[in-house]
């Protein structure tokens, strides 16, 4: 019983510690750190040099590529940009288009040019959600099947870990430095994900699409076919709900904080760095868990997870209205901390669900479809926060969230059955 205790240990170690795992870490951070920007250092920009909330709320209309990525995911997979790679030259080119816009974003002032800043914004969404369709791709065909789980759970670490950064350090920065300069140092972490890209080995190619007819039709035709219209509609109602909650409550974090009293300093600090260590060590523990219990059951327990801790809002809201202060940072810590684990887990679960249901044949475009109907209520429906947030007040604001969050778990019933396992899906 030692020995084979001691195999498995050994066996898992290896799993957590390969070169594929490492590469999951690295597109994670290149990932999350534009869409970081977008959610958490634009608003606190815009917040202080005095655009209101119902503008910066709007704002979250600009991130539609990532609603409708699917549309030129077909290109990805049916073009290979310069002979660099099918995957690698799409990654070089998105993340280098990323690296321009997050420096442009520091060039201008947004109560002067509102309209400029929006549009480099939008600038920078697309070439995010360009690179977010390739790496999800990427990822899909480096992984073997009983790798899904912990590497979408390394990756998600390292993607929610990149939000330090633009919602951390650059936070920290702009106390000291002018706004230009704070986001020309915030571009700068995109570098070495670039040098890295250069680097990474193309997949084998599993029956490339050989014309554009063929990368647009087939894998919606073979996503239909395997699923059935029933379950595909199911699908697409669970992707869209299984995280509405979590990312409506997250939408205005940074403006709640301030408007609670903490300053920038504080928020850099304790909002950004207390969630660091418990996000990284509930993501590898979100991976080892799904080796042990599979994604289904993951799914059940780390989207509960993820309901209860927009409580957590609810209480710093509660509390600042009933003593007019500042809640205790203690209380700040314990419901940062708890957010970035509940919500990391949650997504690490949901990304390697749809992973599982896509064909490798189609990564691109299949992994596309999904990705972007979750994508739809961080952009049209976070576009509302700011004016439901002005009607009902935080606190009511955190509670309507918290019922939103319930159909996706409900869904779970039908889509993923606590006591099944995912069939993976193979060309």
């Amino acid at each position: 019983m030692e020995e084979r205790a001691t195999r498995c240990k050994r066996t898992l170690l290896r799993e957590v510690f390969c070169k594929r795992m490492a590469v999951c870490l690295m597109l994670g951070f290149s990932s999350g750190m534009p869409l970081f920007v977008i959610l958490t250092l634009l608003s606190a920009f815009l917040r202080t040099e005095g655009v209101n909330l119902k503008e910066i709320g709007l704002f979250s209309l600009i991130m539609f590529p990532y609603t409708w990525k699917f549309i030129w995911s077909p290109l990805v997979d049916r073009f290979n940009l310069f002979k660099l790679g099918r995957r690698r030259g799409w990654m070089l080119i998105s993340q280098a288009l990323v690296f321009v816009s997050i420096y442009l974003l520091g060039q201008f002032d947004p109560k002067t040019h509102l309209g400029i800043t929006a549009l480099i914004c939008f600038a920078l969404s697309f070439a995010s959600a360009t690179q977010d369709i390739v790496i999800d791709a990427y990822r899909r065909e480096i992984l073997n099947d009983n790798q899904l789980g912990l590497g979408n759970s390394l990756f998600v670490s390292s993607y929610r870990v990149a939000g330090l950064i633009p919602g951390g350090v650059s936070l920290i920065i702009a106390n000291y430095l002018d706004w230009g300069l704070v986001f020309f140092i915030t571009a700068a972490f995109m570098l070495p994900c670039l040098v890295a890209t250069a680097f990474l080995k193309e997949p084998e190619t599993l029956n490339a699409p050989r014309t554009l007819k063929e990368a647009i039709v087939e894998p919606f035709v073979e996503f239909l076919e395997r699923k059935g219209y029933k379950q595909f509609l199911l699908i697409i109602l669970f992707v869209f709900f299984y995280k509405l909650g979590d990312s409506m409550a997250t939408a205005l974090a940074t403006p709640f904080y301030i408007d609670l009293g903490y300053d920038l300093l504080t928020i850099g600090i304790v909002a950004k760095n207390a969630g660091m260590w418990s996000m990284i060590i509930g993501g590898i523990l979100g991976g080892m868990i799904m080796l042990k219990i599979g994604i289904n059951k993951a799914l059940w327990w780390f989207g509960i997870g993820q309901l209860i801790t927009i409580l957590g809002f609810l209480a710093l809201a509660l509390d600042y209205n009933l003593t007019g202060a500042t809640p205790s940072v203690w209380l700040f810590v314990f419901v940062i901390v708890a957010e970035f684990l509940g919500a990391g887990l949650g997504t690490a679960a949901f990304v390697s669900f749809i992973a599982s249901n896509t064909n490798k044949a189609y990564t691109a475009t299949q992994f596309a479809l999904l990705t972007s109907l979750s994508a739809v209520p961080r952009t049209f429906c976070n576009a509302t926060t700011g004016y439901i947030v002005e009607y009902l007040g935080w606190a009511n604001f955190f509670i309507f969230c918290t019922v939103l969050a319930l159909p996706g778990i409900l869904l779970l019933i039908k889509v993923a059955p606590y006591n099944d396992k995912i069939i993976q899906v193979e060309p």
